[in-house]
């Protein structure tokens, strides 16, 4: 006889931690334009400009921004499986997620690398 253990999709404890780690990320990009903002200061267009045209700030926005979308993609994720039961229509608003934050994504990869 076989012993198995069913129990849901095993997302728990990865998915924990990958939201804190994406949360740790945001926190660090947060102190770290905190403290460039305080040091430039920036007060006109051409400034802002300046602060994001160095590829440092372009790289942590960047990946501050795959963090946050990845942070969202748990949670929404989480929202559809817990609340919604209708399969279909969960699948339907995963795929409809999914390319929203792929399209964010990408949105903001072309934003930074216009500068």
């Amino acid at each position: 006889m076989i012993n198995r253990n069913v129990v849901g999709a095993h997302y728990g404890l990865k998915d924990w931690i990958a939201q804190r780690a994406t949360a740790v990320i945001m926190a660090l990009y947060t102190v770290i334009m905190g403290a460039v903002l305080l040091i430039v200061q920036p007060s006109s267009f051409e400034a802002w400009r300046g602060v994001f045209a160095n590829g440092f700030i372009k790289f942590v926005t960047f990946i501050f921004f795959v963090s946050l979308f990845y942070h969202v993609w748990i949670g929404v994720r989480d929202i559809w499986m817990d609340y919604v039961k209708p399969t279909g229509l969960r699948l339907t608003l995963h795929v409809l997620t999914i390319a929203a934050l792929v399209g964010y994504t990408a949105w903001a990869a072309a934003i930074l690398w216009r500068l």
